[in-house]
């Protein structure tokens, strides 16, 4: 490989959410953290130098992100990536994936209308709903034999409620792992069409899809553009979430001026952080083996788990998923509950692994380990987890 993402960085003293603030979520400090989910990996060397030469200005004030370069680049990694022709209008910056859905769900809704989501669901996705004082329709994912499937019968009937006006999809899917394929992405955008319902998709995690499966932006396969918008940034792939941004793809002009005026005149948050909008320009002109490799060595390190799994944990079931950096474990053959095993993961093994249920009841007798980082911390984590499972074990 060319890159090197088996290289430990220490990220401790940097204020970093995912190891200074573990204590935060878990209630312990100095736990070895699988929780949020970024990366322990550097972004792209070209990434890093486009920002020090930005610094080296010295000058960091208002930025505009409403210029060609900036949308150039995002339209030339759509068609690169993923064979999808989007126009240069329909980009829009936004500070964060949840600040705009969260401003889409208030322009498209009412106090007390639906929106309908997929669980176990990515938990981000509840608080923006619930505090947005709409009411949360869950169409809960099918799980057999080691994979989810979309219980379409069941969608249709949440999505023909009078007051069903959303669906916030995820795709590909956190924490499953699910690729849509176009097909039911197809049979999705009938029945929203069919019912007068909006998709919001957020495809935060479109970059790091695994062989033989492809990533499909719904505008593809969507026939009524004004009936949707996809919601996504490059933090996510490139691991720069720090540094601010995202940006939205919003065919639907009315809807579009509504939220830039929200944006800029409501909620005072139209100027973009240039680090941000330099590494997001940096990284789709620039950085597309570093992905390939990336999504590459990821495999891997869920080829680990799954192999660790096998050997050592024979109660529990992982399947390899389709996309993304998260291991979503069946712990239900476990003689334990989740609260048990929680527990002894943060109290006798010193690791964070998120409990399933953080993403709903249907998430319950799962959790979701992420292993974006080197190959050494995740086999210290299966080890961690697997003295955990032990300690219950002698203590029956």
């Amino acid at each position: 490989m060319k890159y090197k993402f088996d290289q430990i960085v220490d990220r401790t003293g940097t204020y970093c959410t995912q190891w200074d603030y573990i204590e935060d979520r878990f209630g312990v400090p100095d736990l070895l953290p699988f929780s949020i989910s970024d990366t322990d990996f550097q972004s792209p060397d070209e990434i890093i130098h486009a920002i020090e030469k930005r610094m080296k200005h010295g000058i960091f004030g208002y930025t505009r992100w409403n210029h060609a370069e900036f949308k150039e680049s995002i339209i030339e990694w759509f068609r690169n990536r993923f064979s999808c022709e989007i126009k240069e209008d329909w980009i829009v910056y936004s500070p964060s994936v949840i600040y705009s859905i969260s401003k889409l769900i208030e322009y498209l809704t009412n106090v007390g209308d639906h929106v309908v989501i997929q669980t176990p669901a990515y938990d981000a996705f509840f608080k923006a709903i619930q505090d947005n004082n709409r009411f949360i329709s869950d169409n809960q994912l099918i799980y057999e034999n080691g994979k989810y499937r979309i219980n379409f019968e069941d969608l249709e009937q949440k999505l023909s409620h009078e007051r069903a006006k959303v669906l916030l999809l995820c795709s590909p899917h956190n924490p499953t792992g699910r690729v849509w394929t176009k097909h039911e992405l197809e049979i999705i955008v009938g029945l929203c069409n069919k019912h007068n319902v909006f998709i919001i998709s957020d495809e935060i995690h479109m970059d790091i899809v695994h062989d033989p499966y492809s990533h499909s932006p719904i505008i593809n396969t969507s026939s009524n553009l004004k009936n949707v918008c996809i919601c996504t940034s490059a933090s996510k792939t490139f691991n720069t979430p720090g540094l601010g941004g995202s940006y939205m793809i919003l065919p639907n002009e009315t809807i579009k001026q509504a939220f830039l005026l929200s944006l800029k005149n409501r909620d005072g948050l139209s100027s973009a952080s240039i680090f941000g909008t330099l590494a997001t320009i940096e990284a789709y002109k620039t950085c597309e083996e570093w992905v390939d490799e990336l999504t590459e060595y990821i495999h891997d390190n869920l080829k680990t788990v799954e192999d660790f799994i096998n050997e050592h944990l024979p109660n529990l079931k992982f399947t390899v998923p389709e996309s993304t950096y998260l291991a979503w474990i069946d712990i239900t053959g476990l003689p334990f509950s989740s609260e048990q095993l929680q527990h002894a993961l943060v109290h006798h093994a010193k690791v964070a692994i998120m409990p399933g249920e953080t993403y709903g009841e249907a998430g319950k007798g799962f959790i979701r380990m992420n292993i974006g980082c080197p190959k050494s911390k995740i086999i210290e984590g299966l080890n961690r987890l697997k003295k955990a499972i032990d300690y219950l074990e002698s203590n029956k």
